[in-house]
């Protein structure tokens, strides 16, 4: 019989392994490094992780990461009646929220239409997102989608959905990124830089 790792390490690298990105090397590598390091604190790591699984939950309201009912976006009476800015998930607001530049409020629709994966308008938070508009009676609601094929199909399922409720609805700029070239950017990127350009 071959000489392998103890048991309780293999269930262990068999649970990293589930991990995204951590594949059967890594798996082992990152067990080694918890069970050898000094530095490695596998106690308090099972801690944090059971403690974060069991008291973070998807606001009820927009989905965002929270430790109540409602995350600590959604609980600010400033912000409400204002805009929503709709993204894909939950993971795309923080980077919109530390711009600085938006003081509306969020909803994150769990994804995006996926057809090929089996992902329709009943796998995402649509109806949520409907039913919260006559609700709080939003000035705009803005579509902060990817500008990929699926996102452009969940923006216009979304822009057909929500059209009839009588809200205003915008979707954010596509075009080149600060810092980028004529020369890097496809034609699709270019062609949206030259159609949403603004006079200065």
């Amino acid at each position: 019989m071959p000489l392998d790792y103890p048991p309780a390490f293999l269930a262990l690298t068999r649970e990293l392994r589930r991990l995204p990105g951590i594949g059967p090397r890594s798996a082992e590598r990152v067990a080694l490094w918890l069970l050898g390091h000094k530095d490695a604190h596998p106690a308090s790591l099972a801690a944090a992780v059971t403690g974060a699984a069991e008291t973070i939950r998807p606001c009820t309201k927009c989905g965002f990461f929270a430790v109540d009912d409602l995350c600590e976006i959604c609980k600010v009476n400033e912000r409400r009646g204002k805009q929503i800015c709709v993204v894909e998930n939950a993971t795309d607001i923080l980077p919109l929220e530390r711009t600085g530049t938006f003081h509306g409020l969020y909803h994150a629709l769990g994804g995006r239409l996926a057809p090929l994966d089996h992902v329709g308008p009943d796998q995402l938070r649509i109806q949520q997102l409907a039913d919260r508009i006559p609700l709080e009676n939003p000035v705009e609601i803005i579509l902060a989608l990817s500008a990929d094929v699926e996102g452009e199909a969940t923006t216009n399922y979304l822009i057909e959905v929500l059209s009839p409720l009588g809200v205003g609805i915008s979707r954010i700029a596509h075009g080149l990124p600060a810092g980028g070239g004529l020369e890097h950017a496809d034609q699709i990127t270019l062609q949206r830089a030259l159609s949403g350009r603004r006079l200065v």
